[in-house]
């Protein structure tokens, strides 16, 4: 693997310019301003016979400005400026690439590198309108350094208002970004931002891979929110789709130069089953150098601090995970059915970015478990920081869905939750927004369920369900948090609880918006006991980032008691004891500690629960051998 990343890498040095100019090539391809007002264009349609521009600027007379065709598939065109030398292309016109196919049909088309594509209201379709303003937006602060302790919190800029409707990139930076600050979390992973034609896609169907969302504002009002996020001290990562592509034609890649390939596998191998979509070609010179460039214009334009690159599993195998099943047996990982040209994409575009800019970080989303993928790539390791431990939110859904709690395995939990490869880094999560979507549910919702709407007033008695339900939620997030990886990850509104589940406007729920939102509200209501948990969430973020749990050595479990339904262990000079046991509470419970000071109490009464502890207790411990520690004590 690393032979062949090698060789690629080579390739790409041997280059006019080298790594550093090929990767830049978003700013020759598609259409671009020059300094003296005329426009360069450049395009890869290997499959057209001709290719031409039109637009407002040319009252779309398709044929008045053809490209000149170049080397390997690639045509070129350039308009000089003006007489009175402004723009060719003045700013905000509509756009379109035409190609005439080898058929001799004409395709009206939108470039792959397009940087701004709107849809009027009266259309399906989206249009490419050239974005060049007098003056685009300067960023004012510096990037945060790179964080120790990652604390991510994902979001959709879309949903992330009370309000039925598509929230803005303005709404997220004045209303959003406080509430992720005060929460505690110091990096935002922003979901959907790559444009996607199909709203109720979460974004995971991309169109325009070169184009910010424009159904949230303008490019300049997401790099305001980038450039206030920094402000703040956040990290702000980009939710990146490199794993397939939209199957559209008229605004998106496929079908670009009239043939069925272009940045794709032809025929069966370029399409995904299960995703409707296309597949990328990553053994193609000029696919690695849109990919490639992709990510670089996104740090580099607009300061994203990194990526979480989505469908890693998908990548990585031909199978692409469909049917198959991961036991962690390593010929699961090694043969001919791995995907060794996507595998040598993803070591090429994090060497990229660790070359280019080594204080940005990436994170892979692989269920399957491949070995190295978070390693160096020098040790023929896939190059990421992270990887996402999948196997975490599973656990605790089949737990609540299929045991009662006294037959909660405490064994078990531990074992999933410290289950990572040796030196790879895992982001702990006890639900993200997989759990949320329409058709599964949020943990608030499996264990508190029709209850919440009713009897989250703290007008009304606590009755079991709800109790409960607050004391667990808080639980598993905890220790999920404290034991469960090297970074730790929420999505959106799942800190307080939020209710019931996420539903795009689409036609099965007649384009409603009711679902697609995010009810931050409920956590102003001092009469809910939404609070409960928004509190719990963010003093747990708060001891964190005093103690640093998260950049220390995995923990030492001390205990794991089945039958008293307890796990105990240290992280961080911390003591971490959690008590499952659904009815049996513990006086005098000796366990392996030096000195005791209650920093963090789920029970306490700000976080909803029973303040049957005395915080202002100190406890010594004594020279009492237990569980293969010398000393220990009672709480």
């Amino acid at each position: 693997r690393y032979s062949l990343f090698y060789n690629h890498l080579k390739n790409i040095e041997q280059c006019e310019g080298g790594l550093d100019q090929f990767t830049k090539s978003y700013k020759t391809f598609g259409v671009n301003q020059l300094l003296e007002g005329g426009i360069y264009c450049r395009e890869w349609a290997p499959g057209a016979e001709a290719v031409f521009l039109a637009g407002d600027f040319n009252g779309w007379n398709p044929f008045s400005h053809p490209y000149k065709k170049l080397e390997y598939g690639k045509w070129e065109l350039f308009i000089p400026p003006g007489e009175d030398g402004c723009p060719a292309v003045p700013h905000g016109s509509k756009l379109k690439v035409v190609i005439r196919a080898q058929n001799g049909a004409l395709l009206y088309r939108i470039s792959p590198w397009a940087r701004y594509v709107v849809r009027d209201e009266d259309k399906v379709n989206y249009d490419w309108v050239h974005w060049n303003p007098p003056q685009s937006y300067i960023h004012k602060h510096p990037s945060p350094k790179r964080l120790k302790s990652l604390r991510i919190y994902e979001s959709h800029v879309g949903i992330a208002s009370p309000e039925g409707k598509v929230a803005s990139y303005k709404n997220f930076t004045y209303n959003v970004l406080p509430r992720i600050k005060d929460l505690g979390y110091n990096c935002v992973q922003l979901m959907a931002i790559m444009e996607h034609a199909y709203y109720a896609s979460f974004g995971y169907q991309v169109t325009s891979f070169f184009a910010a969302s424009s159904r949230y504002g303008t490019p300049d009002d997401l790099k305001e929110m980038i450039d206030v996020a920094h402000s703040m001290g956040i990290t702000v990562l980009l939710d990146v789709v490199h794993s397939h592509a939209s199957k559209n034609s008229e605004d998106g890649l496929n079908q670009f130069d009239g043939t069925d390939s272009c940045f794709f596998h032809s025929g069966y191998r370029g399409n995904h089953q299960l995703w409707d979509s296309r597949l990328f070609d990553y053994a193609n010179w000029e696919v690695l150098r849109f990919l490639l460039s992709n990510l670089r214009m996104w740090i580099e334009d607009y300061r994203f601090d990194g990526f979480r690159f989505d469908g890693v599993t998908s990548m990585l195998y031909h199978h692409h995970g469909i049917g198959t099943g991961f036991s962690g047996d390593y010929n699961e990982y090694f043969g001919l059915h791995v995907d060794e040209d996507a595998l040598c994409y993803l070591m090429l575009a994090n060497h990229m970015i660790n070359s280019l800019h080594p204080e940005c970080i990436t994170i892979a989303e692989d269920v399957s478990g491949m070995p190295a993928l978070c390693r160096p790539v020098a040790e023929g390791g896939g190059g990421f920081d992270y990887r996402l431990a999948m196997a975490i939110p599973d656990k605790w859904i089949q737990i609540i869905k299929e045991l009662k709690d006294e037959d909660w395995n405490m064994g078990n939990i531990v074992h999933t939750l410290t289950n990572r490869r040796y030196e790879e880094k895992y982001i702990a999560y006890a639900e993200s927004h997989d759990q949320a979507l329409v058709g599964d549910k949020t943990l608030a919702f499996r264990l508190m369920d029709a209850e919440m709407y009713t009897n989250m007033s703290v007008l009304m008695p606590l009755t079991p369900v709800i109790d409960r339900g607050i004391q667990l939620h808080k639980m598993i997030r905890l220790i999920t948090h404290a034991l469960g990886g090297e970074s730790y990850l929420n999505f959106m509104g799942n800190e307080f609880g939020h209710p019931e589940w996420l539903d795009f406007p689409r036609i099965g729920n007649n384009e409603s918006y009711h679902y697609a939102r995010r009810q931050f509200n409920l956590t102003e209501d001092d009469l809910l006991r939404y609070k409960f948990l928004n509190a719990f969430d963010r003093d747990m973020n708060r001891l964190e980032e005093r103690f640093g749990w998260l950049a220390s050595p995995q923990a030492y479990v001390s205990e794991k008691h089945e039958g008293n339904k307890v796990i105990a262990f240290e992280r961080a000079g911390l003591v971490f004891i959690f008590n499952f046991h659904p009815y049996q509470s513990y006086v005098d419970y000796r366990v392996v500690v030096s000195k005791y000071k209650i920093l963090l109490d789920s029970d306490a009464g700000e976080y909803g629960g029973h303040q049957r502890l005395d915080h202002n207790t100190e406890y010594f411990s004594e020279e009492y051998p237990h569980n293969y520690r010398p000393n220990s004590l009672m709480v």
